[in-house]
């Protein structure tokens, strides 16, 4: 844990790694710490629900989708250790959001400025996909998590669960109105769409920096940098 973390995001925190809501999820994030990939074979892996990590006091938040079975679910802190990571963290360090560009485990030393990571879910989801049940668990500390962020202007989501997720919890506070899909279609998500919403906050939509999107050419460099320029010029207004 951060030992710069307020007292609110600290005990949220001890919470979120004790949480054991969605016995699908506990099964499957500990059969992977136990079994590990050969890669790891010599890691010991956190096998845990994995906490935000960043600036409490950023302006930028990160919406992710859930921690990556051998990335996160291993290192225990948000796209470290993982191919998605090695792709982020570069763009970060170089739109001034990272102390360095590397990200390999929770001692490393990196450092965020300006920016806090989340995910709609914290526990590694097989297949990476969460259950709209799992989701629904996951978003009371969600919620938590992003009333006590009080200074985030601007959410970078990361794919469209990030995007839902975040649209969702603007809804849970009443601010859209309308069913689900109401929300979706006036809300389309696409990269680089940018959206004001009624709760002040803009919210920009990328592309999941995921090895399905980064190795096709869907996702490149220069468009994921592209956007966290755009989300500091926007923080600055």
């Amino acid at each position: 844990m951060n030992a710069n973390n307020p007292y609110w995001l600290t005990v949220l925190n001890r919470e979120v790694v004790a949480c054991t809501r969605c016995p699908r999820l506990v099964v499957y994030r500990e059969q992977v710490a136990r079994e590990k990939r050969r890669a790891y074979r010599e890691c010991e892996y956190w096998g845990k629900p994995v906490p935000g990590f960043g600036d409490p006091e950023a302006r930028v938040l990160i919406m992710g989708l859930a921690p990556g079975a051998h990335g996160s679910n291993r290192t225990g802190r948000p796209f470290t250790g993982d191919a998605s990571g090695k792709f982020m963290f570069p763009v970060l360090h170089e739109t001034g959001f990272a102390s360095q560009p590397n990200a390999t485990d929770r001692n490393d030393g990196l450092t965020l400025k300006d920016l806090y990571i989340t995910a709609a879910v914290r526990c590694a989801p097989p297949a990476n996909k969460p259950t709209p049940q799992e989701l629904a668990e996951c978003s009371h500390f969600l919620d938590r998590e992003l009333a006590g962020l009080e200074r985030v202007k601007v959410v970078v989501a990361l794919g469209k669960i990030g995007f839902d997720a975040y649209l969702n919890y603007v809804k849970r506070r009443g601010l859209l109105s309308g069913k689900q899909g109401y929300l979706f279609k006036h809300f389309p998500f696409k990269h680089g769409a940018s959206y004001r919403l009624p709760d002040g906050k803009v919210l920009l939509a990328s592309y999941h920096p995921s090895n399905q999107n980064t190795q096709t050419g869907k996702l490149t460099r220069e468009m994921f940098v592209k956007i966290f320029k755009e989300a500091a010029r926007l923080a600055d207004e």
